[in-house]
């Protein structure tokens, strides 16, 4: 029997957070997994194939970031479990990789040792070596490698360096368990493993005698200012959405152009009829009009992306510190939090790395309302609608800062009421991040995630929002009628019908019928919204990029009411916006949410109150506003 043929061994990879463990799983395995410069972006068990240079095959895994096996939050029970083969259908591992930044041995060993401990076969992956080496740290793994009682591998992941060294380590036969030799006479205490561990960098980790501060340690001074910190964490927020605004609006005119002119090209290769309406002015004009948005939401990630490889997204949380602490959270909670900006899912599953339970449920509870990017379509069809045409595109962003402040805001508070009403937890929770050094960006990674959110929107765009577009004009369209008056043919359609039945519930927050029904179908996803107002308003592509982009928006600031009035009134419009920064409307969402709460009543009750509250707040400005005479 050949060894490729063989049942394949498992090689778990274990390690602290921002170790490197994920890019060296990514080089292992050719997996695309997501890689950040900052803790908390692995938070589930993922698998991936690999070969020794003998061809035989390994089954890797890359376990969640953890500082200890003591299993004080979900993400570090998910790594106990399963390199001691309690996790259900795995067995235990037969070798452990214990992937350690070399360039902060004396923390990462402390699980290191940990892993040893467990009697299992071991390999240590000396990651970051460059980084060590140019902190003024001078290795000695042959040392590392005597004093442990396992090989010692230096490598430099993210370039690919050591691999193939690695890959040699884990040849069969693979090496015997350590004998554990700081462990003397059954003593097993925490103090007795930071003696070793002091000990032993002493020897394979020494330094040089006069330390200077580093680049990052200089950058740091100002970043992390308790003045100046804030300024630059401003600064940052803002230019992100101000370049949003600008630099999108050439690749969103070409996008305009194509589906017009594809629209234009459809229409005049099919005969007038139902078939070619149902193409040009339901696929081709609900699809078309969220993907117009696709650049801006690119550049969301992009930003995104940019800040997890720098390494500041650490240093924004470490700011966040103390203002999360008043919503009765930690830092740990704002990553997560940051995260659902781009997606509420990948937030929300981010919880895991938070130790106390309490204070999970709280951030999976108000994750949903960081707004996300399915909210941005919505976002840039109306904040232009509240401003002349003429307007910078400063103003735009500035009026966008202020929807993410007030989503935000009204979060921490709701998080505080929450979790006083929770109680305390029954142990302390303590705060602890790495602050990384700062790294040149990983352009491979940053790409890979642009590209991997860009397609699942498209992808999104191609099937729940083209599905819903196809009902939405199969609504508008039938039953049929013989007038020709655009208004008479949408009250006479199935469309018109349901509109004028929950009138009466939206018509306080100062909607008419149809602007209720194009919210109803946003609950299964927020952007359908953008989509289902170009069917209900009947927008069609025109060749004219400039006046297919502004199409919409027109048919919206002339649509009137039955007695002339404007439909949208400023007030109108930031109730309507006010309606989407707090309502749920993300199915997957909820059944995540689910998932991870361990409760359907948990996830329902999110549902039910982020409407009620969205809808609460919707009619509290609109009714407000015309009580002070707006």
């Amino acid at each position: 029997m050949s060894a490729a043929s063989e049942a394949p061994s498992t090689v778990a990879l274990i390690g602290n957070p921002n170790s490197g463990k994920t890019t060296l799983f990514n080089a292992l395995t050719g997996a695309n997994q997501r890689v950040g410069n900052y803790a908390g972006v692995t938070v589930e068990l993922k698998t991936g194939e690999t070969f020794t240079p003998h061809g035989r095959k390994l089954l890797v895994l890359d376990l969640p970031g953890c500082y200890s096996l003591r299993a004080n939050s979900p993400d570090e029970k998910i790594a106990l479990d399963a390199v001691t083969g309690k996790l259900p259908g795995t067995a235990a591992p037969d070798l452990i990789v214990c992937v350690v930044d070399a360039s902060n041995l004396e923390r990462h060993l402390q699980l290191a040792l940990q892993v040893i401990e467990l009697g299992l076969p071991c390999v240590l992956a000396l990651n970051m070596v460059d980084v060590a080496e140019k902190s003024g740290l001078r290795l000695d793994p042959a040392k590392l490698s005597e004093e442990l009682g396992i090989p010692v591998v230096p490598m430099q992941a993210s370039a690919g360096k050591g691999i193939i060294e690695l890959k040699q380590a884990l040849r069969h036969p693979f090496p015997p368990p350590s004998s554990v030799t700081w462990l003397k006479n059954g003593d097993d205490s925490e103090e007795t493993r930071r003696n070793f561990i002091a000990d032993l960098c002493t020897l394979a980790a020494r330094r040089p005698d006069a330390q200077s501060r580093t680049f990052s340690d200089k950058l740091d001074s100002l970043l992390l200012h308790p003045v100046f910190g804030w300024i630059a964490l401003i600064a940052v927020m803002f230019t992100v959405f101000w370049a949003i605004f600008s630099f999108a609006s050439v690749p969103m005119d070409l996008i305009d152009a194509a589906l017009g002119s594809f629209g234009g090209w459809v229409e005049g290769m099919m005969p007038e009829g139902d078939f070619r309406s149902l193409l040009v002015d339901g696929v081709i004009a609900g699809v078309g009009g969220v993907l117009v948005f696709l650049p801006q939401i690119i550049l969301l990630f992009l930003f995104i992306g940019l800040l997890e490889s720098s390494g500041y997204m650490a240093r924004a949380a470490f700011l966040m510190d103390g203002v999360m602490a008043k919503a009765g959270l930690s830092g740990k909670a704002f990553l997560p939090l940051f995260s659902s900006y781009a997606c509420a899912i990948p937030g929300v599953m981010a919880t895991r790395t938070i130790d106390s339970a309490k204070e999970r449920l709280v951030t999976i509870f108000v994750a949903p309302w960081m707004s996300c990017s399915a909210r941005l379509p919505v976002y840039f069809l109306i904040v232009p609608l509240l401003l002349h045409e003429n307007e910078g595109s400063w103003k735009q962003a500035l009026i966008l800062f202020g929807i993410y402040a007030l989503g935000t805001a009204t979060a921490f508070i709701v998080a505080r009421v929450l979790r006083g009403r929770l109680g305390p937890d029954k142990s302390p929770n303590h705060f602890l991040l790495e602050l990384p050094p700062y790294r040149r960006l990983q352009w491979s990674y940053i790409f890979r995630h642009v590209i991997d959110r860009a397609w699942s929107f498209v992808k999104k765009a191609g099937t729940i929002i083209l599905g819903l577009s196809i009902l939405l004009w199969a609504l508008a369209t039938y039953p049929k009628t013989d007038s020709k008056d655009p208004g008479e043919i949408l009250a006479h359609s199935a469309m018109g019908r349901i509109g004028a039945f929950i009138e009466p519930a939206v018509k306080p927050l100062g909607f008419d019928g149809r602007t209720g029904t194009a919210i109803l179908t946003s609950f299964a996803a927020r952007e359908v919204v953008v989509s289902s107002l170009a069917i209900i308003f009947s927008v069609e592509e025109t060749d004219d990029d400039e006046e297919t982009r502004s199409l919409l928006r027109d048919r919206i600031a002339a649509a009137t009411w039955p007695d002339g009035r404007p439909l949208f009134s400023p007030l109108s419009l930031i109730s309507l916006l006010v309606f989407f920064i707090y309502a749920l409307q993300c199915l997957p969402t909820t059944a995540v949410v689910a998932r991870e709460a361990g409760s359907w009543k948990w996830a329902i009750g999110q549902f039910l109150f982020m409407s009620g509250f969205a809808y609460a707040a919707s009619l509290l400005v609109f009714q407000g506003g015309r009580l002070l005479g707006f």
